[in-house]
């Protein structure tokens, strides 16, 4: 397999070991990853057991699938989609689109919503919001992704995906501004 240059050579090398499946290898991929990898496995999961859940069934396709990693790209991006999709896989079988809350809030004005709240706080407000809220935040403003790429990847329309943004929007400066007023 021909790995490009985004790759690191100790990446190639244990991309190499591991489609052999050298144990050695597969330990070390993983000790250089998980923790990137549980993270994101956090932000899509309801509590840390099914981020380890999501981290043990991530690195499994990960392991089985390596041998088609084309070495086009980084491989840790091409690690994350495997995540990602993990992690959407399960929220699928949970069906969590058709529990979603009807929650409707009035948009803040535009001062600084945020004021001085943390990032470690804002992420843990960020996973405390409904599943299907959480889900498309993540996937639009954390990932990156387009509406049409999560509408295909959840099995929604793009307007759902844009609903359920905006909903998750609203829902974090709600929270957010009752954060600051509790502050204040």
């Amino acid at each position: 397999m021909p790995l490009d240059n985004s790759c690191t050579d100790i990446d190639k090398e244990l991309i190499v070991r591991c489609t052999k499946y050298d144990r050695k290898a597969q330990r070390e991929l993983y000790e250089r990853y998980s923790s990137r990898m549980y993270s994101l496995c956090l932000r899509y999961s309801k509590d840390k057991e099914s981020a380890k859940d999501v981290l043990q069934d991530g690195f499994v396709t990960v392991f089985t699938k390596i041998g088609t990693y084309k070495g086009i790209g980084a491989f840790e991006g091409w690690m994350r989609r495997i995540f990602v999709n993990t992690a959407l896989m399960r929220l699928r079988k949970a069906d969590i689109f058709n529990d979603i809350e009807d929650i409707s809030y009035k948009a803040a004005s535009d001062e600084d919503i945020a004021g001085d709240v943390g990032g470690k706080e804002i992420m843990k407000i960020v996973s405390s919001m409904p599943a299907g809220f959480r889900t498309v935040f993540n996937m639009s403003v954390v990932e990156g992704y387009s509406h049409r790429e999560i509408a295909g990847m959840l099995g929604i329309t793009e307007g759902a995906s844009r609903s359920q943004l905006s909903r998750a929007r609203l829902w974090l400066q709600k929270r957010l501004s009752e954060l600051n007023m509790t502050v204040e």
